[in-house]
Order: structure tokens, then C-alpha cells, then sequence
């Protein structure tokens, strides 16, 4: 049994952070046992400084459950979404 090196995951971009990042989504791999923190790196490094801004406030949902835990692990095929701050009641 051959074991994946790499995860597949696809990012969904929500508001402000879709505005800093230039688009509503991408695919992306990360290695496997990635975390949330390591896949908010990756994207900061792959997205730039107006990104960077923004992640550092953001939330994450990791296939539509909150995330508490950055350091929790991303399973191959997991739908990740970027979530800042929103305002409003």
C-alpha cells in the first residue's frame, strides 16, 4: 500500500479575504498531516502581504465545522473556507 505524500484541498475565499486573496477559491496541496495553521501559512506565503493582513484575523470552517483547533490535522479531499471578521447584527 503506497501512502499519499500530499493532500488535495480545496480553499473557498469569503469576503475580505477573497478580495485579498484575487479570487473565490483555489485547489491546493499541502503535505500530508498538514494543519490548519500549516495550510494559513502556505497561503499567506502563496497570497502576499494584503493577504497576510487579513488571515491573521480570520476564522476557518474545515468541511463546514468550525475550526477551535489550528492545529488540527486536513484530511485528503476536506473543503477549507476563509472567514474574516464580519461586521453587522
Amino acid at each position: 500500500m503506497t501512502q499519499t505524500l500530499t493532500r488535495t484541498v480545496e480553499v473557498r475565499y469569503f469576503a475580505a479575504a477573497r478580495s485579498a486573496a484575487g479570487r473565490d477559491s483555489e485547489t491546493v496541496d499541502v503535505p500530508a498531516g498538514a494543519t490548519v495553521a500549516d495550510l494559513a501559512t502556505l497561503l499567506t506565503e502563496r497570497n502576499g502581504p494584503e493577504f497576510a493582513k487579513v488571515v491573521g484575523r480570520c476564522s476557518y470552517l474545515l468541511d463546514e465545522v468550525a475550526v477551535r483547533d489550528h492545529d488540527r490535522e486536513i484530511p485528503q479531499g476536506a473543503v477549507v473556507d476563509v472567514l474574516p471578521p464580519f461586521a453587522g447584527g
